[in-house]
């Protein structure tokens, strides 16, 4: 493959464009094809894209053109499982990003697992706060072991509700997986990034309290995510890690909160969001310290302005297609695997069953109980 990536898109809803922007920003990249069956959200996307790229009404479409040399799938959490399902069939092998969540059920977690075992190319799976300037300061200070032996970590994003999209899709926990799937998936990755270990229990309080009360679908059905839940994950090692989400905070200063506490001291990053006087809000660092001589150390995490306006993910977005442009010229790693996302929906599973059944729940590996 040529230095030059054509980028092929398919579901050119709010994520999708997203992407578009920043593979719009990163050289070596052009946009030559999307995919998406509402004309509005095709119109949209077309607009991101700095050349004419060809327009299609459906996934098949897309990968019967030829003319692309790398997909990125944004489409509804749940159709995710069926774009891979018709890659497989036609026996393409494309560099893949797939927007999380990798999937939506135990079923799904079960059929990617296996189906795409044998996937040569690079398969990348979109969890973009990995990515975040911030998180990635925090990560580093855990692994030059600033903090000691890590004991804790918490997670708290204090947000506004879920936007609207086509169909309102993203209201229902059966197109979803649920809020602790479709939004969470993040957190559970970043616990497991941080924690370099695997989940081993998850018990989670919810309640669906504020949003979306008065919304009703043709059908009369109303909206069943979750808007705010409490999560404590236990780690193989006896690492514990903890989740505070509200989806009614958008009056919050910081959006994220993250920190990392050990024998020695905590990291903590802030991330401002994405409204108003909040958006040109750096982000920040915080270390502290255990000895009472040593003074705490703060500072302001800069990230470049165009960057930063490209998406809502305070820059991530555009740093993680950097790094997929690598993995798909053989010049790095998959750094975001498949089965990094399948742990990752599969805690976000046992933490909905969880809720659901005020219960422990169990996980091994893939499997919940």
């Amino acid at each position: 493959m040529s230095d030059l990536i054509r980028y092929g898109l398919i579901g050119a809803g709010m994520m999708g464009r997203e992407h578009l922007r920043n593979i719009a920003m990163t050289p070596g990249s052009r946009i030559t094809a999307i995919a998406d069956p509402d004309a509005r959200s095709r119109a949209l996307a077309a607009e991101c894209v700095p050349e004419t790229a060809q327009l299609f009404d459906s996934a098949d479409a897309l990968l019967a053109s030829n003319a692309v040399d790398a997909l990125v799938i944004a489409t509804p959490n749940d159709t995710h499982a069926d774009v891979l399902a018709r890659i497989l069939d036609r026996g393409l092998s494309l560099p893949i990003l797939l927007e999380k969540p990798a999937c939506t059920s135990a079923e799904q977690l079960t059929w990617m697992s296996t189906a795409l075992a044998g996937y040569t190319a690079p398969l990348w799976i979109g969890m973009e706060y990995r990515y975040m300037p911030p998180v990635t300061e925090l990560v580093e200070e855990v692994r030059k072991g600033t903090v000691g032996d890590l004991r804790m970590i918490a997670l708290r994003e204090h947000r506004f509700p879920f936007k609207e999209k086509v169909g309102n899709w993203n209201r229902y926990a059966a197109r979803t997986g649920g809020t602790l799937v479709e939004k969470c998936c993040h957190f559970f990755d970043l616990m497991r990034l941080i924690a370099e270990d695997e989940a081993v229990r998850v018990y989670a309080s919810a309640g669906i309290d504020v949003n979306h009360a008065d919304e009703r679908r043709e059908d009369g059905e109303r909206p069943d995510i979750i808007d705010n839940a409490f999560v404590t994950v236990d780690f193989k090692s006896g690492i514990r890690a903890s989740l505070d989400l509200c989806m009614f905070a958008e009056g919050a200063l910081w959006q994220e909160e993250f920190a990392a506490t050990g024998s020695l001291g905590r990291v903590e990053c802030f991330v401002p969001g994405h409204r108003g006087e909040d958006a040109g809000r750096h982000s920040e660092i915080e270390i502290s310290f255990r000895q009472e001589k040593r003074q705490p150390e703060r500072r302001i995490v800069e990230v470049d302005a165009q960057v930063l306006h490209a998406g809502a993910h305070h820059g991530a977005t555009f740093y993680a297609h950097q790094k997929f442009r690598k993995a798909i010229l053989g010049a790095g790693p998959v750094e975001v695997t498949l089965q990094d996302g399948l742990k990752a929906v599969a805690i976000g599973l046992a933490a909905e069953r969880s809720a659901k059944e005020k219960r422990v729940v169990t996980i091994d590996g893939l499997t919940l109980s």
